[in-house]
């Protein structure tokens, strides 16, 4: 009987079963446009129509920072826009009377908002309220001595909306929780299905160096995923469904481990025509598993009747029965053990299956032990103390920021064709990014976007209701929230609609003025691509720090995987420790891949060295695999942990690895010293543990080795400069 999942405490007249089927955003999009509706029709009642415009303006600014979260959180992040839009709101007005103090004080404003991502990307929607407001400030015509006026009905439609994010988030939380754990299981797929790929791209350079690129976005979303699930499920109160969603969550973060693991040792499988095909074993099976993992995905979106639960050690069994492996090849040694790592992956996916189909399974964490795995949501002024410098890249893409609407203003008001100010700032914040990488994908996602946008008004208005485009409005409002984050071109094509009908709505006689639109956007297009290079913040400026924290994180993984650090600080079960540790370790790699991923669009003179940062993401990522490994069978086979010969061996590997680690200051690496494919011992893991665990630790001492040598390279590398650059000071 499937999980009768308990989504939402009330769902608009929906059942709950089909509102499970719809995504969070979209439902999020739906709720934030209801809420903006609700606001309007509330001022209209009380104000007119004008009034309503002014509150609708405050609540739209207020809801960018309504986004599926928890209800304290989205409480607290829509009261902190919704302050912010406010005084933005009336200090651009207040200056209206005079350009260059209102075109200063959008300059200020703009590179105070943006200094919010002190706090982290979940500052991002409240950074760019108060330059919404800003746009919407300078948009809609507010006559002398009306200022006070609209100011108040500003700040009443942002505190209506405040009311109404809060009833309406415990409303939907139940929905967001259940729609971000079906969001990680869709993650985990993703991922798997990009392991088979890599495995399939086997001695393919071109090939490889994609699938990589894949893996790195794809570890990218599932790290967020996984997180967003945490801060739902290990504070959900609890019950026996909470039960089930937390054991879930736990077992989706375990299986990123085994994942990760599968990757060990299949190197050795050679590039011949039997290891080939070993390869196209491997990732049959882990095509089969991926299917269990979107069987799970299924269950969680409200799939009814729930998908049969695949026969995954079934199909397993059946597929490694037939691998090609002569008994004289060393190679051969070493298929049992893949195939219990695939069986490994293929039980951990079965245990899911039964949980979302109504199996019940003890948590071994406490409530108080999950509670250090939620990302804290703390909002102190101490944040902004490490970024008052201008190495800082908060700093220096917030005075960017200020520059670029600052400027923006002043040019467009300079402009022969009569531009819209409003417009052109509004393109440059929503253009400009903190990495060119993004901005470069904003900027062709913003023109697109508004062409299609203007085409899209120019059909709409053959319909001549006002009810209609008030339809249109609420609708465009709700998918320009929406796809902010998933689909960024589809956002754009939805608020140039949402502006566009604002407009009309305000000034009937005014016209369209589609053409100067366009251009308008293609200016602030090109403005926000040109302050891009002014104060750049290029990955080389963070990199070697960046490369240092991840040794540092994977260096106390070691220890805790190891058993033998001191201080966990998760409390004091051990579990809490390794799994703290491992998180950091992660998210510290996951870094270097962001900056991997960013640098590729930098120019050439400053761009990261690409061959010497993938050589130390991938041996990074096969130090964590091997550490996830040893840990795991630490953990099943502690009988093994205690025989002498293997616990000196295991000190003898902490100590090795946190000399290995140490890449400033310590010693060179010595160069790896043992043959793999002939320390392979015979048969399984499972057969002879003790074996394969002193094996394992060896190739991690050695792997280690690999991890510093690549970090020294790398580091060189990006001191060196590119010909025809400078040095760096």
């Amino acid at each position: 009987m499937p999980l009768p999942w308990s989504r939402a405490r009330l769902s608009y007249g929906v059942p709950p079963r089909l509102l499970a089927r719809v995504p969070g955003y979209l439902v999020n999009g739906a709720e934030v446009a209801l809420g903006v509706t609700f606001v309007y029709l509330v001022a209209t009642f009380a104000g007119g129509a004008h009034a309503a415009l002014f509150a609708s303006t405050g609540a739209v600014c207020a809801s960018l920072a309504d986004v599926p979260n928890t209800a304290a959180r989205i409480v607290r992040r829509v009261a902190i826009a919704a302050v912010l839009a406010c005084v933005a709101s009336v200090v651009v007005l207040a200056a209206a009377p005079w350009p260059l103090a209102q075109g200063a004080a959008i300059a200020a404003i703009g590179a105070g908002a943006f200094m919010m991502l002190a706090y982290g990307p979940r500052a991002g929607p409240i950074a760019f309220a108060p330059v919404l407001a800003i746009v919407f400030a300078m948009a809609i015509p507010v006559p002398r001595g009306t200022v006070a006026y609209a100011f108040g009905w500003n700040v009443l439609g942002s505190a209506l909306y405040v009311l109404w994010s809060a009833l309406a988030v415990r409303a939907l939380e139940g929905h967001y929780r259940g729609d971000a754990l079906a969001n990680a299981a869709d993650a985990t797929a993703q991922l798997f299905a990009t392991r088979v790929r890599m495995l399939r791209a086997a001695g393919e350079p071109d090939e490889m160096l994609a699938a990589l690129r894949e893996w790195i976005a794809r570890e990218a979303r599932l790290a967020e995923r996984l997180q967003l699930a945490r801060d739902f499920v290990f504070v959900a109160s609890e019950s026996p469904a909470n039960r089930r969603e937390t054991a879930i969550l736990l077992r989706l973060i375990d299986i990123r481990d085994v994942l990760l693991a599968s990757r060990l040792d299949v190197n050795l499988l050679g590039d011949d025509a039997a290891g080939r095909s070993v390869r196209a074993h491997l990732a049959d099976g882990l095509g089969a598993i991926a299917r269990g993992v979107d069987a799970v995905r299924a269950v969680l979106r409200g799939a009814r009747p729930a998908p049969d639960a695949p026969d995954l050690q079934g199909s397993l069994a059946r597929l490694f029965a037939t691998v090609p492996a002569a008994p004289g090849d060393p190679r051969a040694r070493l298929v049992p053990a893949l195939a219990e790592r695939w069986r490994r992956l293929a039980a951990e996916v079965a245990a899911i299956g039964r949980l979302v189909r109504g199996a019940d399974e003890p948590v071994a964490l406490t409530r108080e032990d999950l509670a250090h795995f939620v990302a804290r949501d703390s909002w102190s002024i101490a944040a902004f103390g490490p970024h008052l410098t201008v190495r800082s890249p908060v700093l220096r893409h917030a005075l960017r920021m200020g520059l670029a609407l600052g400027a923006a203003y002043l040019v467009a008001r300079l402009m022969p064709w009569g531009a819209h100010p409003a417009w052109v700032v509004l393109s440059v914040a929503v253009v400009l990014r903190g990495s060119l990488d993004q901005t470069l994908a904003r900027r062709n996602a913003r023109i697109l976007g508004t062409l299609i946008g203007c085409l899209v008004v120019v059909l709409l208005f053959e319909v001549r209701s006002t009810g209609f485009l008030n339809l249109v409005f609420i609708v465009a409002v709700a998918v320009a929230h929406a796809f902010v984050g998933i689909h960024y071109m589809v956002t754009a094509v939805a608020a140039t609609v949402m502006a566009l009908i604002q407009q009309h709505l305000a000034n009937p006689h005014g016209g369209l003025a589609i053409t100067e639109r366009i251009a308008d956007t293609l200016l602030g297009a090109l403005l926000a691509w040109t302050f891009s290079y002014v104060l750049p913040s290029w990955e080389r400026r963070s990199l070697p720090q960046v490369v240092l924290r991840a040794l540092q994180a994977l260096d106390h993984y070691a220890g805790e995987s190891l058993g033998v650090a001191e201080g966990t600080g998760g409390g004091d079960d051990p579990r809490v420790g390794q799994r703290l540790s491992r998180r950091r370790a992660y998210d510290a790699i996951g870094a270097v891949e962001a900056s991997f991923q960013r640098s590729a669009a930098e120019p050439r003179r400053v761009r990261v060295p690409v061959g010497e940062l993938a050589a130390f993401i991938d041996h990074a990522q096969r130090l964590m695999a091997h550490l996830s490994v040893i840990r795991l069978s630490l953990s099943r086979g502690r009988e093994s942990a205690r025989a002498p010969d293997v616990a000196a061996e295991i000190g003898r590997t902490r100590d090795a690895l946190a000399q290995c680690l140490q890449v400033r200051g310590g010693p060179d690496p010595e160069p790896g010293a043992i043959d793999p494919l002939d320390s392979l011992p015979d048969g399984g893991e499972l057969i002879d543990r003790r074996a394969w665990l002193l094996r394992r630790l060896r190739i991690t001492v050695d792997d280690a080795r690999l991890t510093a040598a690549a970090a020294r390279r790398l580091l060189a590398a990006e001191i060196t400069p590119a010909v025809g650059v400078p040095p760096r000071r």
